[in-house]
């Protein structure tokens, strides 16, 4: 039975549908303005709910944590890496594969300025950097069976190998948008994350 309030897949967006994402969207973006002005740590939920024009109650109805306004739900991020990565075509190698996941999670960014801010704070507030290296290791976890997989090793075979392929594309990751940052956002960071990895793979 369909739910109330839920679109169907492929359907056309309601308006009910198109007022909750740009009532999202005005929340997200006031959040990074204020975490952008003040930091993130001294910016509280009540200040962004304020500015936003919203109660707190019904921000917590579109983001589950403080976190989450950064840049969105982290479950998301999460789910686009993994189904990107499964749907690559057999025949694509690992390391094209993982490419192709992180590819996509770049692109869910709204813009580049928007993009830069969020890595921003992302690597300079140890609470939000602390967070993602907890996600991060649940994101590995996540990825491990399907780049067993394409190495051609046992699913759930305990090989090394398979978890250090996905470490290095996380750790390459991470150096090629922290030099992103230090560039002021010069650049691309796909780019930089090829070099990151060309680097590695010697």
């Amino acid at each position: 039975m369909k739910q109330e309030g839920r679109t169907a897949p492929g359907a056309p967006a309601t308006l009910w549908d198109r007022t909750r994402q740009l009532a999202s969207q005005e929340i997200l973006e006031t959040a990074l303005r204020l975490f952008t002005e003040q930091g993130y740590d001294e910016t509280t939920i009540a200040q962004i709910a304020r500015e936003a024009g919203v109660s707190q109650r019904t921000l917590f109805r579109y983001f589950g944590t403080k976190e989450d306004l950064l840049g969105g739900d982290q479950g998301r991020f999460g789910q686009v890496l993994t189904d990107t990565i499964g749907e690559q075509p057999a025949e694509a190698g690992v390391w094209e594969a993982l490419r192709a996941g992180v590819a996509a999670v770049l692109a869910l960014h709204d813009s580049r300025e928007q993009a830069l801010e969020r890595f921003r704070l992302l690597h300079n507030t140890a609470s939000l950097r602390a967070g993602w290296l907890e996600k991060r290791l649940r994101f590995q976890e996540d990825l491990l069976p399907l780049v067993e997989a394409r190495m051609g090793a046992a699913v759930g075979s305990a090989d090394p190998r398979a978890r250090a392929v996905v470490a290095t594309a996380f750790a390459c990751l991470d150096a090629a948008s922290m030099a992103w940052v230090d560039n002021d956002g010069k650049g691309d960071i796909l780019d930089l994350y090829d070099e990151c990895l060309a680097a590695v793979r010697g």
